[in-house]
């Protein structure tokens, strides 16, 4: 039989007990808590992204009764969300599609758990429901150049 010193028995039993307290956080705040990992939902050509398809006139769209879309393009020059002003009623769903044309931007929507780096090219969804009327700023959260503090806009929960 192979002895194993007390300590060695501390230490592997509180490294037994962190990957089970890790692995329940992770647990609760993906099921119980809806914290979602952005993933990228397609691939654009930020070339021409601006001038075709969903992104060339972003905004909203309406699906279904409270139910919404909305495309929004992250812009350096002149450094800008469009669209800059959202309006949804309350109680409504709105999935997001952001994408990016030129360098790296962040989105960011206070009161909500939606954060996420936007990548040329590549366009990111995220889901959430509002059930409290009010004003949600988003803004960029990733430095993209001498303008950065200029990209922002909100979403009005009527």
């Amino acid at each position: 039989m192979i002895h194993v010193h007390v300590y060695e028995k501390w230490w592997i039993g509180l490294t037994v007990a962190m990957l089970i307290a890790f692995s329940l956080a992770i647990g609760v705040s993906g099921f119980m808590m809806g914290i979602q990992l952005p993933s990228p939902e397609a691939l654009v050509n930020p070339n021409t992204v601006a001038k075709q398809g969903d992104f060339a006139n972003p905004g909203l769209k309406e699906l279904a009764p409270k139910k919404y879309v909305a495309y929004i393009r992250a812009e350096a020059n002149p450094w800008k969300f469009r669209p800059e002003k959202i309006e949804v009623p309350v109680g409504s769903t709105v999935t997001f599609y952001v994408t990016a044309v030129d360098v790296q931007h962040g989105f960011k929507l206070e009161g909500t758990n939606i954060n996420v780096q936007i990548l040329p090219g590549q366009v990111s969804k995220m889901t959430a429901t509002f059930n409290q009327k009010g004003e949600f700023p988003f803004v960029c959260t990733e430095f993209c150049g001498v303008g950065h503090q200029n990209m922002f806009g909100k979403l009005i929960v009527k």
